[in-house]
């Protein structure tokens, strides 16, 4: 049997910019992808704990240090600027890997800056 499980998290990311006229996908800080063992186009769920709204997308990497997090394209009219994410991969694996799991798991506060 194979499980989805969650793979890695970004928690309470701050969106920094909202970009409607781009063709879509999420802008994350590279030293965050990187920490949260994310890369680019990788799928993600995203979770806006301000208003509730959820949609998936693609990550693609943003300048490292720079702590953006652009929510771009269609998805820009989900979110509003200052709004705190969830950003969450998940995997698809066996039984035995389930069960010892260890999702990479940051936190975030303020500008982005690992808490």
């Amino acid at each position: 049997m194979k499980r989805i499980m969650l793979k890695s998290k970004i928690h309470q990311g701050r969106v920094t910019d909202a970009n409607i006229n781009y063709e879509g996908s999420i802008e994350i800080d590279n030293k965050l992808l990187k920490l949260a063992d994310i890369l680019p186009f990788e799928q993600v769920h995203v979770y806006d704990i301000n208003n509730g709204k959820r949609f998936e997308t693609y990550v693609i990497e943003g300048e490292s240090g720079s702590g953006i997090i652009s929510v771009n394209g269609a998805a820009a009219r989900l979110v509003s600027i200052g709004d705190l994410l969830i950003i969450a991969s998940y995997a698809i694996i066996n039984e035995e890997e389930a069960r010892v799991i260890k999702p990479a798991i940051i936190k975030l506060e303020g500008k982005n800056a690992i808490s």
